[in-house]
């Protein structure tokens, strides 16, 4: 049978889980290629080179390392290396500005993120309507023919119940994993910017800092040989 005719049996459903499934394979490849070309994760290497001279004092060359790198970490460590380097910024306006620039650099990474969690959602929801909608005609086909069943009769609200069922779990299955895929790459470059802005902002002193942190910013220390 052809594909085109087991597709249409599933009814007008089908088709919006067809739209639906477009709309995920363009996402995913959409922020595959906005992560490559950011360089998640090679970028990383280049920032820790940046990060080292700085706080080893040679804050001029870590700036042009910083600025010569797509990532979004290096925009944030960037952003905590001008201002603790500006004697007029202080803590708290050192603060608010990485809040705005690592705010900023994660909405770019997450869009886009949520329509692909609710596509992922709303298909296995559809398919379940159009298994209700296929047995709710094949029900309707048996009271017409008074209660004697006929296979054939039947057979299109079952294709329909069926086929809507399946297509539903084959869209939402790997539109949930890229999700969560993505989403674990974002959580991973948050803690990054935490991790690194926290060492440039002890480092010079921009953060009234407390046990915990004056630990990792030994820790810092170590890692970098300052």
């Amino acid at each position: 049978m052809p594909g085109y005719v087991v597709f249409s049996q599933g009814g007008p459903v089908m088709y919006v889980l067809l739209a639906l499934s477009v709309g995920a394979v363009a996402i995913i490849v959409l922020k595959v290629l906005q992560f490559s070309s950011l360089r998640l994760r090679r970028g990383e290497s280049e920032v820790d080179e940046a990060l080292g001279l700085a706080l080893r004092g040679d804050s001029s060359a870590a700036m042009d390392t910083l600025r010569a790198c797509p990532s979004p970490l290096a925009r944030v460590v960037e952003a905590s290396l001008a201002a603790s380097l500006d004697e007029k910024v202080t803590a708290e306006a050192a603060d608010a500005e990485l809040g705005r620039v690592g705010t900023a650099e994660l909405r770019r990474l997450e869009s886009w993120l949520r329509a692909l969690s609710s596509i992922a959602h709303l298909s296995p929801l559809l398919g379940l309507l159009g298994t209700v909608s296929g047995m709710i005609g094949a029900f309707q086909k048996v009271e017409q023919l008074g209660g004697q069943v006929d296979a054939a009769v039947l057979s299109g609200g079952i294709w329909e119940a069926l086929l809507t069922t399946a297509f539903g779990l084959t869209v939402a299955i790997p539109a949930m994993a890229a999700f969560y895929a993505l989403e674990s790459e974002v959580d991973r470059v948050r803690a990054s910017m935490k991790d690194r802005s926290l060492r440039v902002l002890l480092h010079f002193g921009k953060i009234a800092a407390g046990a915990d942190e004056l630990e990792q910013a030994a820790v810092a220390r170590e890692d970098y040989g300052v």
